[in-house]
């Protein structure tokens, strides 16, 4: 397989295996000297063999809030999710940060029903996270909309994930790769000059937004 070359995404529904498909987006927070103590444990912590999911990604934060470090998992099932996720509420050293942890948040998401699961590869040195905290009701005309356009801009800006929050306020997560600062500010702007993005209908669902850049750990499978 090219590890440089996405999935394909055609904006038809995928199967529903993989529609069941669950991610877990865990958060870590640190004080800043404790980074290097932070990060050390978290892929013994993922690959161990009580372990469940599959590590798709774990970045850094870089611009954006810092002292943060970000893991993605993929379960198969939202009840594989809970049971992962009861294991690290049990463990006196989540993701083996163990005292350097000084916070941990663990949302579960569900990919757009058109996105086909994420494939590690080496797409790009940074990594953009947006997410939309949406006004209520404004989830289904959001995945109408992304559904028309994704497909388009995929091709020429790859994306890694699209997935909204099963849980909690309607929220859109987004992830882009980029090879770097000043591709995604190109590659961003070419899109809205060739209307090409955003989606029809997005931007009037979104409340708040947000956007941080994110660089790939070592181990990450996304880098």
């Amino acid at each position: 397989m090219d590890l440089t070359t996405p999935p394909e995404i055609s904006g038809e529904d995928v199967s529903d295996r993989d529609q069941a498909i669950r991610y877990e987006l865990a958060t870590l927070a640190y004080r800043l000297p404790d980074t290097e103590r932070a990060i050390a444990g978290i892929a013994p912590w993922v690959e161990s063999a009580p372990a469940g999911g599959t590590l798709v990604g774990a970045w850094q934060s870089e611009h954006g809030v810092l002292g943060r470090a970000h893991v993605l998992r993929m379960f198969a099932s939202t009840e594989d999710v809970a049971v992962e996720r009861e294991r690290a509420r049990r463990s006196g050293a989540a993701f083996g940060a163990g005292p350097h942890l000084s916070d941990l948040t663990m949302t579960t998401y569900a990919p757009f029903p058109f996105m086909p699961p994420v494939r590690p590869g080496h797409y790009g040195s940074v990594y953009e996270m947006r997410d939309y905290h949406l006004i209520p009701g404004g989830l289904p005309p959001s995945i109408d909309g992304w559904r028309v356009v994704l497909p388009g801009r995929h091709r020429v800006d790859p994306i890694a994930v699209v997935m909204y929050a099963v849980d909690g306020p309607d929220r859109i997560i987004q992830i882009w790769p980029f090879a770097g600062m000043d591709d995604r500010l190109g590659i961003r702007r070419r899109l809205v000059e060739d209307d090409m993005w955003p989606p029809p209908g997005g931007p009037e669902h979104i409340r708040d937004a947000v956007s941080e850049m994110w660089i790939p750990l070592d181990f990450s499978p996304l880098h």
